[in-house]
């Protein structure tokens, strides 16, 4: 009794300090969420001077990242709403509304009068009652600087037979919040977790909300059992049964000292259940202990619901965090869960899968019988999966580099396809590609098909927001499809760190030349004739480096010669940038600088 009494008192003492921190927060971003509503008005009062419905053929939708992509419950369309465009100095955040029709491959920008205001990090959910709905909550709007936020606590429908938007006024409903996840379930829509943030507080949730589709009315769930801790961005999947929830993983991130805040990146499942009469149900959390292969820890993944009971899971970042700085893996892998099995296994192409499978085979054959049948064999094998380094030059001179695997070519088992292969054309099929890693793309499952939209990666400091689209066949896994190739005119990024890192360096040197000043008053023309000497020497020096750098041969293009002489120029890199640089960051460096000897020659 005493330890039980101890326990309940300790969950009391958490709720009671997540209530102190959510009223804390509430108050210091009033007065932020104020001066960010005027503008929304703004917006929405342009909206309100539009009286009907325009609908316009269109190229697919811009760039953008943490928008929705939804799949019509009826019609063969997807379904794309809002998101976030950052240029290095300016937040775009969008309220646009465009539909994908699948069979004619096109895209229509529908323009409908009062749609919610702009927002990124919501979610939207379908359903199929009243001729289909697409169902809209939460979500944020920055300033454009990006240094204020207003995070949504609205519901919106949007009724997809009519075109019209309606928000749903319905008291008692989650506070303010983004990154959240929604699904529908029986008949209800269920929100789970999220984040609120202002300029110097946040706070993470893992309450449970759900919205009853017949009375549109919110009620707060008190579920029994251990519930996850407080995440946003984490994936959450209604089970086959309809009679619970699987969540997986997330984000969260606590305040260490005043401002040192420490991320953590969230690889844990649960399961919330529902049991009993509709009306009377009971909800328990249960932890869940997942076999198979999981996918390694990362954020920022997107995740749908998939054919067979199986939920999607693709990319996402993990990254490592320091004091000062912020370095991320992107990743672009793809990974299932059978939720009837609990089991995890990576999504892998079936080209792949063969080309592994003939490699064991290969292998023992050539155990068997050695020799110049071994060397026949070696011939025809199959090649491994080869990384493809793709360089795009943006529209302002920026090189984007972006690794793709491509499956060597594949070996069939049986001799007469082979032999109806080289009377086609004797030719290998065209290489498989993969979508580049990616994080806070938009995900959605439609008749077995995955669709796969734009997100956002980065390379240094740098960030590159997609507008690529892609779909995968999770019957047949056999390869992602193009539907959008990505546009580097899209690539629009404006450094405005540049001028005050010029100004703190021309101080730097103003106060180094003073101190220098200080000493050698009345030699300069001594010191001048010395410099011009120390820059011939240098000059010698440069050209003797030349010299030795690997030459380029002829007819080699960068990618070549970047591969070819990776060694030599790694470890020119750490000698330059020492011992404790990390290896990540002297193989860029040493890429870099093979490619600007490259275009010198």
């Amino acid at each position: 009794m005493g330890k039980k009494g101890k326990k309940e008192k300790k969950v009391k003492g958490a709720e009671k300090t997540a209530a102190k921190m959510e009223k804390k927060v509430s108050k210091r971003s009033k007065r932020e969420e104020e001066d960010l509503e005027a503008l929304i008005a703004e917006f929405q009062n342009l909206d309100s001077k539009k009286t009907q419905v325009v609908e316009t053929t269109c190229p697919p939708p811009s760039a953008r990242s943490s928008a929705s992509l939804s799949a019509h419950p009826e019609k063969d369309e997807l379904i794309v709403f809002g998101g976030e465009f950052f240029n290095g100095k300016k937040t775009y955040l969008y309220n646009d509304l465009f539909f994908y029709s699948i069979k004619k491959n096109s895209w229509v920008k529908s323009d409908i009068p009062n749609p919610p205001p702009p927002r990124c990090s919501h979610q939207a959910v379908v359903v199929p009652q009243g001729g289909g709905q697409l169902w809209v909550f939460g979500g944020e709007f920055a300033s454009p600087n990006g240094e204020q936020f207003y995070h949504y606590k609205d519901l919106w429908v949007l009724h997809l037979a009519t075109h019209t938007w309606e928000n749903i006024k319905a008291t008692g409903g989650p506070a303010g919040r983004s990154g959240h996840r929604m699904v529908l379930s029986k008949k209800q829509l269920l929100v789970f977790g999220g984040f609120h943030e202002s300029n110097r507080d946040f706070i993470y949730y893992n309450d449970v909300y759900s919205f009853s589709l017949d009375t549109f009315s919110w009620s707060r769930l008190a579920p029994s059992g251990s519930a996850p801790s407080p995440r946003s961005a984490s994936q959450m999947t209604s089970t086959p049964d309809g009679m619970g929830v699987v969540i997986y993983g997330g984000y969260s991130k606590v305040r260490v000292k005043k401002d040192v805040e420490k991320g953590t990146i969230h690889s844990d499942m649960f399961l919330l259940k529902r049991e009993g009469k509709e009306g009377q149900e009971k909800w328990s959390w249960s932890r869940v202990s997942p076999s198979g292969n999981k996918p390694t820890p990362r954020s920022g993944f997107s995740g749908a619901a998939g054919p067979a009971g199986r939920a999607v899971l693709f990319g996402g970042v993990c990254d490592e965090e320091e004091e000062e700085t912020l370095e991320g893996d992107f990743y672009n892998d793809l990974y299932l869960y059978d939720m009837v099995k609990s089991r995890w296994f990576p999504g892998l192409l079936r080209g792949n899968k063969s080309e592994k499978k003939k490699r064991r085979r290969g292998k023992k054959g050539g155990a068997e019988g050695e020799g110049a049948d071994g060397k026949e064999e070696e011939e025809g094998a199959p090649q491994g999966p080869t990384e493809v380094i793709k360089e795009i030059v943006t529209e302002d001179g920026t090189v984007m580099t972006i690794k793709e695997v491509i499956p060597g070519a594949q070996e069939e088992e049986e001799d007469e396809e082979e032999e109806e292969e080289e009377e086609d054309d004797g030719s290998a099929s065209a290489p498989l590609v993969e979508p580049c890693a990616r994080s806070s793309a938009m995900a959605t499952v439609r008749q077995g098909k995955l669709f796969l939209y734009g997100g956002m990666f980065e390379v240094g400091d740098r960030q590159f927001t997609l507008n690529d689209f892609y779909s995968l066949d999770l019957n047949k896994m056999d390869q992602w499809e193009v539907l959008v190739e990505m546009d580097p005119k899209t690539q629009e990024w404006l450094e405005e760190s540049e001028s005050e890192e010029d100004e703190e360096d021309d101080e730097e040197e103003e106060e180094k030349e003073k101190e220098e000043a200080k000493g050698a008053e009345g030699a300069e023309g001594a010191e001048g004739a010395e410099g011009e000497e120390e820059e011939e020497e240098s000059e010698e020096e440069d050209e003797d480096d030349e010299e030795e750098h690997p030459a380029v041969q002829e007819g080699e293009t960068v990618t070549d010669y970047q591969t070819r002489s990776e060694q030599y120029w790694i470890g020119l890199a750490r000698t330059n940038m020492g011992p404790d640089a990390k290896d990540k960051k002297v193989a860029k460096v040493a890429l870099a600088m093979a490619k600007v000897f490259f275009e010198d020659q």
